[in-house]
């Protein structure tokens, strides 16, 4: 009964397909061959990964792979199951079907494409369909995709022809391999559901229809979609015709060519061609003809005009799109370098149209732009790279490639504004297989280095626009409160002065304050983040998900406000920061009568005191999909977050819904046109300022320093000067070479821990990722008798000294919030591995991690502690500390608490009993002082002295001398009447009262 219903539903089905698909069954009719099943869900196929055949689910974090089950259902299109499930998707997530990696690849061939039976929700989003050619199997295989749109309700049959699909330009795991749809080796496929809808799906019957397109055995391509050319230039349009399996042609292929259409003028702006390009049967694959257009001269200024070439193909698979050809803008004000910055930017303001100025206030995921021409279309501003979003291969050649492939479409649009792509490259230039990974910044604020802080900004600054970027979402100026925050590591410390003293960095991404740096080929611009407060937020106010602390709300007087939270973003301002980007979190100021209000929505907080107050003139950037966490529906978020100062929208998948929601404002009049202008104006200026509109593409020439040996020394610079000793009973450290040593533990040799998150993906992960030195590497390079058990499993007997390697395995942002998953403890195998080694020998224990351990209940048997943080990819450094080549000389940038209860807790609270204070840091460099309390009543004098004075480098001197007399008397023996004022007199160095901080130190030693 139920079959008989099916076949009678799908009947009607057919007759409401579109005309073009039901021709296409009816024309091929007999010829058809019987469909092969893919997928009947019945439960022939489990839910597995590879090695094995399954589905499998996917997702961007935790929260994204959708949640998959083979549901019975009345009214399934083919048998009793459906595939089913749920999904409420922030970044990316799907579902994929591969074939067993062990078996052979399936044979496609003989059909003209794949179609399904889908359970319509009518929510207008596209689904993308992509499946895998060639290669190892299906996780190293290439990709090819499609898509189709979910506007109708109840099933229905989705065909696909095999011709509609095209390779996948964002991501291809093994980087390609023919560019060619061969379809005789396949391993299955993957569907990407949609992101910013909660909902369900269901999905039946996939199976291999009709007879196969011959077209898909040669297909015709262009070198590019866009060739530019200078007004009385003459471009050339390269067309080549290729073959499945690189063989040559078995029948001929045609190409008529005609330029029509575009805003360019006929016969006044270029010469009209029109002809035919013929690929006789036998021609060789890869063979290129070229069609000539050439263009005329007048004596006008002029914005860029387009001149189509329709492409006509027979025999063959035709391009995705016709190419044009793009006369250059020439003769306006704008293009004039010579002009005050200024005048260029009016000029250009006042020529464009409302849709050109708020595609600037646009910024989409690279990813997201499954058309290239989009572009153009919506005159996007901005590109990104989110965590992870990397072109294939993840080298510096391809960012160039792809992002000059981005710039060359935004030379399609009138007045060839180029884009402006960024990246988030928070500890060296991250996303990049083989760049130097420096540190995370908690790591920085060890160092208490403001010239290390600028070094390793340069560095990073030059390996970025080696690839093409002029844009870094970096530093993050947060004042880390609470270490239960999955985002402490990206702070330089707890403490704002500590974090000011570290804004150097600004200098080595931007160069000069005045910005005449940002046009160089080893200069970014840079964004100070998170405006303001994000470290500030309660345990237990977050609302995102899962997260505990992160995203929630920052709850202060406004007096805490102003000194902790937004002290960091003047100096910023002062150093000519060129972005700003706004927190996710709330801002709920005591007394104001608001509540807590997301910061995307306080225009207090942007337009007042940011942009006005402090003056910042660059322009904001918004946080990844922030805006859709504001109150009301998209129009209000899009109003209420441009109307508080939000200059450019970070949208990665909906830039499209952005820009006509925005327009649509505007047109209401709840947007002014004035805002709108302030926001484009501050977007060009910056632009201008980067010399993009002189030099868009990528500058390479100093690709080849990037992962260099003298980028890496900086790197290993600021590793071992990040090294924090905490104890070191007996003078156990540093190590002699002479001496056997056991390593151990689970970060020991882990170079993906060592990097922490952040690192080529936005979690990070443990393992081999990327290029460089472990900690046991660099042990060994250092020439230490070293023999390693991760597990400790090896006999202890015979060794002089353990070291044992503990910590944290990589997370980012809430994800990595206590309580989400994570905690403070070290896992049980860290315990036991410590435990093991410390009661055999004596031992040292580093810890690799983004924020303090609690440590406290095993301290006793450990010799020497280190705080290691998350040092980056040179090993090599915490080595030169262990054995003496570097001396500790790091300083806690954090408060290390006793315990999980104690939080929060910083320096000046007025109740602060920790395990080690904040600016504890033993060193290895000199002897510690003689003379004790006379002596440093001598210090004292002479640090008010130096205070008068102004002599920075002399007063830090007397106070770091004073600070080793505290420190060697009080040994392990830390009270709360030690800890306040010791931590009190690291704060008051940091603000240039050295006087202050030797009597605080006084009252610490008498207190010892």
């Amino acid at each position: 009964m139920r079959r008989t219903a099916l076949l009678a539903s799908a009947a009607l089905l057919t007759a409401t397909l579109p005309l073009t698909a039901a021709a296409t069954a009816t024309a091929s009719g007999a010829a058809d061959p019987p469909p092969v099943s893919v997928d009947r869900f019945e439960g022939e196929v489990p839910f597995a990964a590879q090695p094995a055949e399954g589905i499998f689910t996917w997702g961007g974090d935790s929260d994204d792979p959708p949640a998959l089950e083979l549901a019975a259902r009345a009214d399934a299109p083919e048998g009793a199951k459906v595939l089913s499930g749920g999904y409420d998707i922030s970044g990316y997530g799907g579902f994929t079907h591969d074939y067993a990696a062990a078996g052979p690849a399936h044979d496609w061939s003989a059909h003209r494409g794949i179609r399904f039976w889908w359970d319509g929700q009518d929510n207008g989003k596209k689904i993308a369909f992509e499946i895998k050619d060639g290669g190892v199997n299906g996780e190293a295989s290439e990709l090819w995709t499609t898509s189709f749109t979910d506007d109708f309700t109840g099933w229905k049959q989705v065909e696909l022809p095999f011709g509609a699909f095209t390779y996948r330009t964002d991501y291809q795991p093994v980087g390609g391999i023919d560019h060619v749809l061969g379809l005789t080796e396949m391993w299955g496929y993957a569907v990407t559901l949609p992101t910013g809808v909660k909902g369900r799906f269901a999905m039946d019957g996939v199976e291999l229809y009709g007879a196969a397109d011959p077209a898909l055995h040669a297909s015709v391509t262009t070198d590019a979609a866009v060739h530019t050319v200078r007004e009385g230039g003459t471009a050339s349009v390269r067309v080549t015709v290729s073959t499945t399996g690189e063989k040559p042609l078995t029948d001929p292929v045609t190409v008529d060519y005609t330029t029509s259409g575009g805003t360019a003028r006929p016969g006044t702006d270029y010469r009209p061609v029109d002809g035919t390009l013929t690929f006789p049967a036998g021609t060789p694959s890869g063979t290129s003809r070229t069609v000539k257009v050439t263009t005329l001269k007048d004596r006008g200024a002029e914005p860029a005009e387009t001149v189509p070439l329709k492409l006509t193909v027979t025999g063959a698979k035709a391009p995705a799109e016709n190419p044009q050809i793009v006369i250059d803008a020439h003769g306006l004000p704008y293009l004039d370098a010579k002009l005050p910055l200024r005048k260029r930017v009016a000029d250009l303001l006042g020529r464009m149209s409302l849709a050109e100025k708020v595609g600037q206030m646009t910024q989409a995921e690279r990813g997201a732009v499954s058309d290239p021409a989009d572009i153009a279309s919506y005159d996007l501003g901005s590109l990104l790279s989110g965590g992870g979003s990397t072109p294939t291969p993840n080298t510096p050649e391809a960012w160039a490639k792809m992002i000059d492939g981005f710039q060359l479409r935004a030379q399609a649009t009138r007045f060839q504004i180029p884009l402006i792509y960024g990246v988030d490259a928070v500890h060296g230039h991250n996303n990049l297989v083989g760049a130097t990974i420096m540190p995370h910044n908690i790591g920085i604020g060890a160092t208490r280095d403001p010239q290390l802080a600028q070094q390793t900004g340069a560095v990073t600054a030059a390996e970025v626009r080696a690839t093409g970027i002029p844009w870094d979402f970096a530093p993050c100026l947060c004042v880390t409160r609470d270490e239960r925050w999955g985002r402490s590591y990206e702070s330089f410390g707890e403490d704002p002065a500590l974090v000011e003293s570290l804004e150097t960095v600004i200098q080595g991404l931007q160069g000069r304050a005045d910005g005449r740096d940002l046009a160089r080929p080893d200069k970014v611009l840079a964004t100070a983040k998170h405006f303001v407060g994000d470290g500030g937020t309660v345990y237990g106010s977050s609302t995102t998900g899962t997260y505990t602390i992160d995203q929630g709300v920052t709850k202060v007087t406004r007096q805490q406000l102003e000194a902790v939270h937004l002290a960091p973003y003047q100096d910023a301002v002062d150093r000519g920061i060129g972005t700003v980007m706004p927190s996710y979190s709330s801002l709920e100021v005591i007394g104001d009568g608001r509540g807590p209000v997301k910061m995307h929505a306080r225009a207090d907080m942007i337009n007042s005191v940011l942009k006005g107050r402090m003056g910042f003139d660059g322009f904001v950037i918004s946080d990844w999909n922030a805006i859709d966490q504001l109150p009301g529906d998209y129009a209000a978020h899009v109003r209420t977050s441009v109307n508080a100062g939000v200059d450019m929208m970070m949208v990665p998948y909906t830039y499209k819904d952005f820009t006509a929601a925005l327009t649509a404002e505007v047109k209401a009049g709840r947007v002014t046109e004035r805002r709108i202008d302030d926001a484009v104006s501050r977007i060009l200026t910056q632009k201008f300022r980067l010399g993009l509109f002189e030099h868009p593409y990528a500058n390479t020439s100093g690709a080849s320093a990037i992962g260099s040996p003298a980028h890496r020394a900086v790197a290993r610079q600021a590793v071992a000067e990040s090294q924090v000793l905490l104890k070191n009973s007996g003078g156990l450290l540093p190590l002699r070479k002479n001496q056997k040593v056991y390593v151990a533990g689970s970060n020991a040799d882990d170079i993906g821990n060592q990097t922490g998150g952040w690192t080529v993906t936005w979690q990070g992960s443990s393992g081999n990722i990327v290029p460089g030195t472990t900690i046991l590497q660099g042990m060994r390079r250092a020439g230490g008798d070293v023999t390693y058990s991760k597990d400790a499993s090896a006999p202890t007997k015979g060794y002089d000294v353990g070291v044992v390697v503990v910590g944290e395995t990589p997370y980012a942002e809430g994800v990595g919030d206590v309580g989400n998953g994570h905690s403070l403890q070290l896992s049980a195998a860290d315990r036991a591995a410590v435990d093991k080694v410390c009661a055999a020998m004596k031992c040292a224990v580093l810890i690799v991690s983004g924020r303090p351990q609690l440590i406290g209940d095993q301290l006793g048997r450990i010799d020497a502690l280190v705080a290691s943080w998350l040092p980056g990819t040179e090993g090599d450094g915490v080595a030169d500390v262990l054995y003496g080549r570097r001396a500790f000389t790091g300083q806690l940038p954090v408060t290390w608490p006793r315990s999980e209860a104690q939080l929060p807790i910083n320096v000046g609270d007025a109740s602060y009993d920790p395990q080690y204070p904040y600016g504890w840091g033993l060193t290895t460099r000199t002897t510690v002082p003689k003379g004790g309390a006379a002596a440093l009543k001598a210090l004292g004098t002479a640090a008010e002295r130096a205070g008068r004075a102004h002599d920075g480098r002399l007063g830090r001197t007397l106070v770091t001398k004073a600070r080793l007399i505290v420190q060697d008397k009080v040994g392990q023996r830390i009270t709360a009447a030690v800890a306040k004022p010791f931590a009190e007199a690291d704060h008051a160095l940091l603000t240039g009262d050295y006087a202050l901080a030797l009597r605080k130190l006084a009252e610490a030693y008498r207190a010892a």
